[in-house]
């Protein structure tokens, strides 16, 4: 049986902001039996980097298992204009992207 997907407008469970689950996604995530997400591609990204050791080279892992969660920092996106979280402060000197405008550049 096929199925037809749709782009779907999702909320983070996290952070709150809108964001887009792909008819493309559905269909990946169908295949390989994932439900739908519940974060952003930003607190996803923070929250894959927060479960390395804070790093997103790799390696570090858990400690013992210990969490050290970051402080996440609502900013809104140089290049869309749309709200989303960093996993550092911004100082105001540079630009912040969201993660989806960060990954086109």
């Amino acid at each position: 049986m096929t199925y037809q997907f749709e782009d779907q407008t999702l909320e983070c469970a996290d952070c709150g902001a809108s964001f887009t689950f792909s008819a493309e996604d559905q269909e990946f995530f169908a295949q390989k039996g994932f439900s739908q997400p519940r974060r952003c591609p930003s607190c996803r990204a923070a929250k894959k980097a927060a479960s390395r050791g804070g790093s997103y080279g790799g390696g570090g892992g858990r400690s013992g298992g210990r969490s050290y969660d970051k402080p996440q920092y609502r900013v809104t996106c140089s290049a869309c204009g749309c709200e989303t979280t960093v996993p550092f402060e911004p100082k105001g000197d540079r630009p912040v992207y969201c993660s989806d405008c960060y990954r086109n550049m």
